[in-house]
C-alpha cells in the first residue's frame, strides 16, 4: 500500500560550500531513503534548501567585505549545483531568503504569539561596546561550561555538542573585535520549553521512541532529565526575518526558529509548482515525517521544533530523526574555516563521473553510531578492491562473454543445477534484505549487503568458469550465462538507491529501456524474469568503474598538506618585539655582501654547514645552521648578506667568523636575506 512520506534534510548554511562531512552525515543517507521510498511506489516529498540567515552569514560577509546577500547568493548557487551534479534527488531545493519562506515563518511566529505561546522577557545580553552591537550566538567565542573547549560558540559547543546561551560561556570574547563583552539589557521573545516538558516526556521517553538511534534518544533524554528552560526565538540583528509583531523593530527571528520552518515553506513552494496541496505532507496523521540531520542538530529537531509544532497545533510530529555522528578527515576534524575538507564541487571537477564512488565510500564508512574517519587511502582501496574488482569485474566479464558467445543475445537456459537454483533463490531474497537495512536507517549495512550480491555474482561466474566449459559443454554455458545476466539485472535494479549513476549505466548496458516492463524490487522478489532470452544487450559495454592511481591520491594529500601548513603558519605565535635599541647600537653592525666559495657538511652535525665566504676584505670561515634546508653543493656561488663584525665563536671545534643573515617565508621555508644588487656589485659592499 502506497504511503505519503515527507523527508527533510538539514538546511546547509550558505557561508561555504558542501563538503564530505555534510554528505556522509545527512544528504547521502537521506537520498538513499528517498530513492528507495519512491521505488516502493510511495508518495515522497524530499525537501531541503539553503539556510541563509544567522550569524555565520554576517561574519562571512564582514570578512569578505561584501553584503550578506552577496554571500548567500554565491554559496546558494554553488551548493545547489553541487547537489544536482552529485545526484541528490530533492523534490525541491529552496532558500530561506525566498518570499514564501519569510511569509510562512512570519505567519508561524504570529500564530504562536497570538496564542500566547511566547514569553516576553527583558534580559541581560552580551554587548560589544567597540562594535556597538549585541553579540548573538556565533559573534561570541569562549570556554564551554560543560567540556572546557576554549573555542565554543555562543549557541553551541562543536566539541561536545551541548547547546547553551552566550551568557553561559566562560571568558567570552567578541568574535568581531576580540573585546571582552559587557552585559546590557534587551527585550526578546522566548519559547517556554519547560511548558512542553510533560509533552516531550510522554512523546519521546514514553512514546516508543526507543526505536530511534541511541545517540538521538540519549541526547533527548539528557536534555529532558536536566530540566528544560525557555529558549529565545529572537535576536538583535539586522540580517534575517524581522520580528513581525509590535516591539520587534531592530530584531529578527532566531535562525533556529526560522530554519526548520523552511521545510514547510519549501514544501509549499514545491506543491504550488507541481499543482499539489501541501498540507497533507505536514498535517495528515497518515504521513510519515522524517528529519535527516547531523548530531549537532538533534536538540533543535527533537526538542525545539516539535515544541513549536505542538504549540501551533495543526502539524504532525516526526516519526524518526535518524541523526548521524561526525565524519573526520585524515584523522582531524573537518573545518570550513581551516579549509580542512574535501569540497564537493572540487571533487566533482577533479573526479568526473565518480559520484557513485564517493557515495559508496561515504555509505560504507558512514558515521552512523560513532565518529568515523575518511582517508584517501580507503577511498582508493574501496574503489579498486570492491567497486572495480568485484562489482565492475563481474559486469564486464558477462558483457564480454555474452557478446563473444552469443552476439550479445541473452541465451536460452537449459537444465538448472542445484547451484543455479540456489543463486536464483538468493536473488529473490536480496530486495527484502536490503530493504530491511534501509528501513532501519542502517545504510552502511545496506551497502555491504548489496556488495555481497555482487560478490555472489562474481563467485558464481568464477566457479562456473564458462570460458573453460564452453569447449566441452555449450548447453551448460548457456544456463550459466543466463543466470549471470539475471544477477546483473538484479544488481541494476537494487543499486538505484545506493549508486544511481551506476544503476543507469548498467541498465544501458543491458538495454533495459527496450523491454516492455519496469524492473521493480517486487518483480525480483516474485521471481519474475527481468532479462528474457533473445533480448540483446549492448555490443561494447563501457566499464562501470575504473582504477584510481596512487598519483591521484597523492595530489589530494598534497592539497591537504598545503592547507595544514597554511593553518600552522597563520596560527604561529609571533615573537614579541625585543627591547628598543638606539641608532648608535645599530650603527655598530657591519653588514656586507659576500659570496660563498666553498661549503661542506660538518661531520656528525645534523644542522651545520661550514662555509668559506668571500666578503671582499677577506675570506671568512662561517658555521651556519642551514644544513636541513640546503645542500652544501647547492649554496656554492650564492651571494649572501653577512654580519662580519660578530665576535668569533667556536662551534664543534671550528671558529666561526661571522653570521649569514636568514629569514623564513610564510610557509616556514628558510631563505637567504639578499640585498638588491646587480651583477657588477662586488663583494664587500656595505649595507646601510
Amino acid at each position: 500500500m502506497s504511503k505519503r512520506i515527507t523527508i527533510t534534510a538539514a538546511l546547509p548554511y550558505t557561508n561555504g560550500p558542501i563538503h564530505i562531512g555534510h554528505l556522509a552525515g545527512v544528504y547521502v543517507p537521506a537520498d538513499i531513503y528517498a530513492r528507495y521510498s519512491r521505488l516502493q511506489g510511495n508518495d515522497v516529498a524530499f525537501i531541503c534548501g539553503s539556510d541563509e540567515h544567522g550569524v555565520p552569514i554576517t561574519i562571512k560577509a564582514k570578512k569578505e567585505g561584501v553584503t550578506p546577500q552577496d554571500v548567500v547568493d554565491k554559496y546558494n548557487a554553488i551548493i545547489k549545483q553541487s547537489f544536482l551534479d552529485f545526484g541528490i534527488s530533492f523534490d525541491n531545493y529552496s532558500r530561506t531568503s525566498a518570499k514564501i519562506h519569510h511569509d510562512t515563518a512570519s505567519e508561524f511566529f504570529k500564530t504562536l504569539h497570538d496564542k500566547g505561546e511566547f514569553v516576553e522577557e527583558v534580559t541581560e545580553q552580551l554587548y560589544d561596546q567597540d562594535a556597538d552591537q549585541f553579540l548573538a550566538d556565533r559573534f561570541v567565542v569562549g570556554t564551554c561550561p560543560k567540556c572546557g573547549n576554549e573555542e565554543s560558540y555562543g549557541d553551541q559547543c562543536e566539541s561536545c555538542g551541548t547547546s547553551h546561551n552566550a551568557t553561559d560561556l566562560i571568558n567570552p570574547k567578541s568574535a568581531i573585535t576580540g573585546a571582552t563583552p559587557t552585559l546590557k539589557e534587551t527585550k526578546h521573545w522566548f519559547l517556554p520549553l519547560d511548558k512542553h516538558e510533560a509533552f516531550l516526556k510522554e512523546w519521546i521517553l514514553k512514546g516508543h521512541k526507543k526505536d530511534w538511534k541511541s545517540n538521538v534518544y540519549g541526547q533527548c533524554k539528557s536534555w529532558i532529565d536536566d530540566g528544560l528552560r525557555p529558549r529565545a526565538v529572537t535576536r538583535d540583528l539586522d540580517w534575517g526575518i524581522p520580528v513581525p509583531v509590535e516591539g520587534g523593530k531592530g530584531k529578527v527571528l532566531y535562525v533556529w526558529f526560522d530554519a526548520p520552518i523552511g521545510y514547510i515553506s519549501a514544501t509549499k513552494e514545491w506543491a504550488e509548482r507541481e499543482g499539489k496541496d501541501w498540507e497533507p505532507y505536514w498535517k495528515n496523521e497518515d504521513t510519515k515525517l522524517l528529519h535527516f540531520i547531523g548530531k549537532d542538530n538533534i536538540v533543535f529537531h527533537c526538542i525545539i521544533f516539535p515544541s513549536m509544532l505542538k504549540a501551533e497545533g495543526s502539524y504532525i510530529l516526526p516519526e524518526n530523526v535518524p541523526a548521524n555522528e561526525f565524519l573526520n578527515l585524515e584523522g582531524s576534524k573537518l573545518s570550513t574555516s581551516k579549509n580542512w575538507a574535501v569540497w564537493l564541487h572540487e571533487f566533482l571537477e577533479e573526479f568526473p563521473e565518480k559520484q557513485d564512488v564517493l557515495r559508496y565510500v561515504l555509505t560504507a564508512n558512514a558515521p552512523e553510531t560513532k565518529d568515523n574517519d575518511f582517508t584517501w587511502k580507503d577511498f582508493q582501496a574501496r574503489n579498486n578492491n570492491e567497486l572495480v574488482a568485484i562489482f565492475g569485474n563481474f559486469v564486464n566479464r558477462i558483457a564480454v562473454l555474452t557478446n563473444k558467445y552469443y552476439d550479445g543475445v541473452v541465451p536460452q537456459p537449459n537444465r538448472f543445477k542445484q547451484v543455479d537454483e540456489d543463486v536464483m533463490a538468493a536473488l529473490k531474497a536480496y530486495p527484502s534484505v536490503i530493504a530491511s537495512s534501509i528501513e532501519r536507517y542502517r545504510f552502511r549495512e545496506a551497502s555491504q549487503e548489496f556488495m555481497n550480491l555482487a560478490r555472489l555474482g562474481n563467485k558464481y561466474l568464477a566457479d562456473a568458469e564458462p570460458w573453460k566449459v564452453i569447449k566441452a559443454d555449450e548447453a551448460r554455458v548457456q544456463t550459466v550465462m543466463y543466470v549471470a545476466l539475471q544477477i546483473a539485472s538484479v544488481l541494476a535494479t537494487l543499486s538505484e538507491p545506493l549508486l544511481p549513476f551506476t544503476s543507469n549505466k548498467l541498465k544501458e548496458i543491458l538495454k533495459a529501456s527496450e523491454l516492455e516492463w519496469d524492473w521493480t524490487w517486487d518483480a525480483i522478489t516474485e521471481g519474475r524474469e527481468l532479462l528474457p532470452s533473445e533480448h540483446k544487450i549492448i555490443e561494447k559495454a563501457p566499464l562501470l568503474f575504473t582504477k584510481i592511481e596512487d598519483k591521484e591520491m597523492q595530489a589530494q594529500l598534497d592539497k591537504l598538506d598545503a592547507s595544514k601548513k597554511a593553518n600552522e603558519s597563520a596560527n604561529r605565535a609571533l615573537e614579541p618585539q625585543k627591547d628598543t635599541i638606539s641608532f648608535e647600537d645599530f650603527a655598530k653592525l657591519d653588514i656586507r655582501v659576500g659570496t660563498i666559495i666553498e661549503a661542506e657538511k660538518m661531520p656528525k652535525a645534523k644542522k651545520l654547514l661550514v662555509l668559506k665566504v668571500d666578503i671582499g676584505i677577506d675570506v671568512r670561515t662561517i658555521v651556519s645552521g642551514i644544513a636541513e634546508s640546503f645542500k652544501a653543493e647547492d649554496v656554492i656561488g650564492k651571494r649572501v648578506t653577512v654580519l662580519v663584525n660578530l665576535a668569533p665563536r667556536k662551534l664543534r671545534g671550528v671558529e666561526s667568523e661571522g653570521m649569514i643573515l636568514m629569514t623564513e617565508t610564510p610557509d616556514e621555508q628558510l631563505v637567504f636575506v639578499n640585498p638588491d644588487y646587480n651583477e657588477k656589485i662586488t663583494n664587500g659592499l656595505s649595507i646601510s
